[in-house]
């Protein structure tokens, strides 16, 4: 069970619909015209519609399963005592002076140039439960970071 807003929820609910009903079709009918072009063994229009079905159903299966599993979170029942999903956190990296800001989200609505922070990741996991003023240090691939929590809302 993998908890998500509902703006990512429906965000992927949407994305889901359009591949059912808008490019499955158009594979195809990309399929079929190439099957009625002849010899498929040397059919390049054949295979590569074929490949890209076979990506598209790999996609729409993904897709299902997280919908399946995924819970709506009810955001007038989230703690307000710390940071948690769906916050957003200001802090400042006390080795450069640089602010970050970042919402904690579900790993499947991260996207960092959204400022959309995933929960899974070494920043989110080190200021979990963290207070404005709190310090923490993170391991991160390129070395450790020192940051400070400035501000926290939701």
């Amino acid at each position: 069970m993998e908890y998500m807003s509902k703006e990512g929820y429906d965000k992927i609910a949407a994305e889901l619909h359009e591949l059912e009903t808008v490019e499955l079709p158009r594979v195809k009918d990309a399929i079929s015209e190439a099957r009625d072009k002849g010899d498929l063994s040397e059919n390049f229009e054949y295979h590569a519609a074929k490949r890209e079905q076979g990506k598209l159903l790999g996609r729409i299966r993904f897709l299902q399963r997280v919908l399946e599993f995924a819970r709506v979170i009810d955001t007038s029942k989230l703690r307000s005592d710390g940071i948690g999903l769906l916050s957003k956190v200001e802090m400042t990296n006390l080795g450069t002076g640089a602010k970050l800001c970042y919402t904690i989200a579900s790993l499947h609505e991260a996207n960092m140039a959204e400022g959309k922070l995933s929960i899974k990741s070494p920043i989110a996991q080190a200021i979990l439960g963290k207070n404005e003023g709190d310090e923490v240090e993170v391991k991160v691939p390129v070395g450790t970071l020192r940051l400070r929590i400035d501000k926290v809302s939701r």
